[in-house]
């Protein structure tokens, strides 16, 4: 029995000690093995001997996917399921691999045709900079019956061409693809010793914001959205697709988003080709503006993507940026090149030494000294003897090996020897020996030339797809659609979506925060939710806008303690959910004689009839609410009376106390603003409207709601809509070939609807266009930029005002290369125009 314990025991001690050890070989070999790739070539294994199978075929023509899988399980020990999909991976990604047939489709999600129905073959932008056996350093397959590369000398930043995903064991990586061309660009300015700025760009297109990229560090990101066009007031377009997103996940999000309320859409429909295209038709009454917000909000339209660069540098992982990942590469790149260099120059040497040896051999007739040797020793002394006088000549010594070299030369081949040919091979071989070591000592001018020739032989078509743009932040409750109702139990102080037997208050969304004003003079604000308890003797309740200055409440209230009565005015911008506020001097039996809520400030008249016994001698008196300063909840209020009040009633309306809404236009994002971004539009009433004006001849006036969306590419001038202002134009003609101006007033002044007001045709478009009363123009005209001739015009003095639908007065010709306000008066914001024309 002890004998059985202690066997256990020692067995118990032995599993103990092999889970520490395996345990971290796992994790070790799963991180330097199989998901995080080398900074060498930027590949993980699976990816490298992918490639050096497919070099190894390699013959020119295509090769079935199930062949490569076959020939990479020679040095690949983990089965054809994880070598197929890898190939896949890498042959989508268009840049290693030349594809034929059905690759699959990274923007639909559609997979790719199986193996053995599919065909690559390695591109030749891989052979160029992948593979060298020369310099590649090999070991000893997992069977030990093959070589394979350590790594693949690769010079090229490969690694943020096509980007990473890997998840090891306590650690994972995701270096998102760059663009190629960028990345040649910015390896020429690393080694000319400039500035460089990285940033992403995918396959699928799309817009992103880079503004917290973090150069690809761990806690970065970016936001990548798709473009949604407007094609009518019911109809919106989506043409790309969010890296790492697909057309079929995007139609699911947003039918999800429609199920559950978020948004309004009627359908939408997948029509997409060989370009991405969603159609969504929009309920009735639904805005576009606020319906594509809200798809950025609530669906995949908008994604977040957080890089996490990791990589192997000398067999253990680093967390690196790409700044840094690309300078490294470029050193190594540097590193492969000069061993290339090298490795060249010691051919030509022994080119240029060999064929000087043959050259003296021949023409010195050395081959007849051995014609009376009888034995190989004395054949070659023979020729070391007759090599003797010429040996000062060579630049290295002349070996065993090399007499022997001379002893395999034929007969036919002496016989044939041409002294000028060998003449001129040599003097090419020196010349070639220079040209590497003139590339030696100049190895950084050397390398630049190089990815300057990779950019002109492989740049073209690879250009930037995914524009980099400034987002606004989209406030999710700020978009939502009121999609749920709710209701409120006014005496017992319970407010919820679920009370369909009580009191309807409003529709709301399930994002919004509610706040509740009770009689005892407290206040709180809470989520919705089905069922909740907020406090008996509920007065008001609306939807809560956090940092909202124009909602006032006017209030009066009795102090418990006293029974003095006290008026205020104050906003609720800020406050802690679910915290109960007393909004009275907080004393017991304190309460609410008069509340109203007032969404521009509005001051109403009210009547106060004091109590009959009261010793006042006014028993009715009238207050006024504007004589009131609004402060924050927590101030006590003015007086209103010392004598107990019977009733507080409303009189009449009051006007607003406050000033008009100060917007401004944030031209980066093209989207309107009170937080003093941008360009300032003025002060802005209920009544305002502001007037847009477009690149491609045409106005639209909108209100000024902070969910209104402009394009900010084809936007000329944007100002507050003022309907007495001329707007002076000068637009280009295409059809006379000439560029003409106009003034005119604003006539057709529906909301959201644009009116073009230059000629209709293709290749027209606005050069310049103000509202400024006495706009002055110049107008620099020429066929050449440096003889440009200048003419300043007061368009008010040449141009009639008429309707706005005019063709207008010829201006200036074809020649014109810009015009430009120049007016001493003009009013700030006032002035827009094209770019330069040359």
């Amino acid at each position: 029995m002890s004998e059985q314990n202690g066997h256990a025991e020692q067995n118990s001690v032995f599993i103990n000690q092999m889970y520490e050890s395996w345990f971290l070989d796992y994790a070790s070999y799963v991180i330097l093995e199989r998901a995080v790739p080398a900074i060498e070539d930027g590949l993980k294994p699976v990816q490298r001997r992918i490639l050096h199978a497919m070099r190894e075929m390699d013959d020119g023509r295509y090769n079935k996917i199930a062949n490569v899988i076959g020939q990479t399980m020679q040095y690949h020990p983990h089965g054809d399921a994880s070598i197929g999909d890898a190939i896949i991976n890498i042959g989508q990604k268009d840049l290693l691999i030349d594809t034929q047939g059905n690759w699959g489709d990274v923007r639909t999600g559609d997979s790719a045709a199986a193996a053995r129905y599919i065909e690559g073959r390695l591109s030749k932008f891989a052979l160029d900079v992948a593979f060298n056996p020369k310099t590649t350093e090999w070991q000893l397959s997992y069977d030990g019956r093959k070589n394979e590369p350590v790594t693949l000398p690769l010079k090229f930043p490969l690694l943020l061409a096509q980007g990473a995903d890997g998840i090891a064991v306590g650690l994972s990586t995701k270096i998102l693809p760059h663009n190629f061309c960028e990345l040649l660009e910015c390896s020429i300015k690393h080694l000319k010793g400039r500035k460089f700025e990285l940033y992403p760009d995918f396959a699928t297109g799309a817009m992103m914001d880079v503004s917290n990229y973090n150069d690809g560090m761990r806690g970065g990101r970016v936001r990548v959205r798709t473009r949604i066009e407007e094609v009518d007031k019911k109809t919106l377009a989506i043409r790309d697709v969010p890296y790492s997103t697909t057309t079929s996940q995007l139609v699911d999000s947003i039918l999800k988003a429609n199920d559950s309320g978020k948004i309004k859409i009627k359908s939408v429909t997948d029509n997409t080709a060989k370009d991405v295209e969603l159609i969504i038709q929009l309920a009735p009454g639904v805005s576009t503006d606020q319906t594509i917000d809200a798809l950025y909000a609530f669906t995949d339209c908008e994604i977040s993507l957080s890089p996490n660069a990791c990589v192997i540098i000398e067999e253990k992982p680093h967390f690196i940026g790409v700044s840094d990942l690309l300078k490294l590469s470029v050193t190594h790149t540097k590193s492969l090149l000069l061993k290339e260099l090298q490795i060249k120059l010691g051919e030509l040497e022994d080119d240029w030494h060999y064929s000087s040896l043959e050259k003296i051999f021949i023409e010195k007739r050395i081959y007849r000294d051995i014609e009376e040797q009888t034995t190989w020793e004395g054949v070659l002394n023979a020729i070391d003897a007759g090599l003797k006088p010429y040996k000062k000549k060579f630049r290295r010594e002349i070996t065993q090996e090399d007499i022997v070299k001379l002893t395999e030369i034929r007969i036919k081949r002496i016989s044939k020897f041409d002294s000028f040919k060998a003449d001129e091979h040599i003097k090419g071989v020196e010349a070639s020996i220079e040209d590497v070591k003139l590339n030696i000592e100049n190895l950084n001018d050397y390398a630049i030339a190089y990815y300057e020739n990779l950019l002109k032989k492989y740049g073209k078509g690879r250009e930037r797809k995914t524009e980099i743009r400034p987002f606004e932040t989209i406030q999710a409750h700020t978009v939502a659609i009121a999609n749920t109702k709710l209701y409120v139990n006014y005496k017992e102080g319970f407010i919820g979506t679920s009370l369909k037997k009580d009191e309807f208050a409003f529709d709301c969304s399930d994002l919004d925060n509610i706040i509740v004003f009770r009689k005892d003079g407290k206040m709180m604000v809470t989520k919705v939710a089905e069922k909740v308890f907020v406090g008996k003797d509920i007065i008001h309740l609306a939807v809560f806008v956090k940092n909202d200055e124009r909602t006032t409440y006017n209030m009066i209230y009795v102090d418990g303690k006293t029974g003095i009565a006290y008026g205020k005015r104050f906003n609720v911008t800020g406050i802690t959910r679910d915290k109960e506020y007393d909004l009275t001097k907080g004393n017991p039996n304190s309460k609410l004689l008069y509340f109203t809520a007032n969404p521009n400030g509005e001051a109403e008249v009210v009547t106060i009839t004091l109590s009959p016994g009261s010793k006042a001698r006014v028993k009715v008196l009238d207050f006024y609410f504007e004589e009131l300063e609004i402060k924050g909840r927590s101030a006590q209020g003015n007086q209103v009376t010392k004598y107990p009040v019977k009733s507080v009633k409303f009189k009449e309306k009051g006007r607003s106390t406050l000033s008009g809404q100060k917007i401004w236009y944030d031209n980066t994002v093209g989207r309107l603003n009170k937080d003093g971004n941008g360009i300032f539009l003025g002060s802005f009433e209920d009544s305002d409207r502001i007037i847009a004006f477009y690149k491609d001849g045409s106005y639209e006036l909108t209100d000024f709601e902070l969910t209104n969306r402009y394009d900010t590419d084809a936007i000329l001038l944007i100002e507050k809509f003022v309907p007495e202002k001329i707007v002076s134009a000068i637009y280009y003609d295409s059809k006379s070939d000439q560029y003409n101006a106009k003034r005119f007033k604003i006539e057709s002044q529906s909301l959201k609807n644009k009116y073009l007001f230059i000629r209709e045709g293709d290749g027209n478009f606005l050069e310049l266009v103000t509202t400024h009363p006495q706009p002055i123009v110049v107008l620099r005209s020429g066929k050449k930029k440096s003889e440009l001739i200048e003419e300043e015009v007061a368009l008010e003095e040449v141009v009639d005002v008429t309707g706005w639908k005019a063709v207008g007065t010829r201006i200036a010709g074809n020649d014109l290369k810009e015009a430009s306000l120049v007016s001493e008066t003009e009013e700030e914001g006032n002035e827009a125009k094209a770019p330069t024309l040359f």
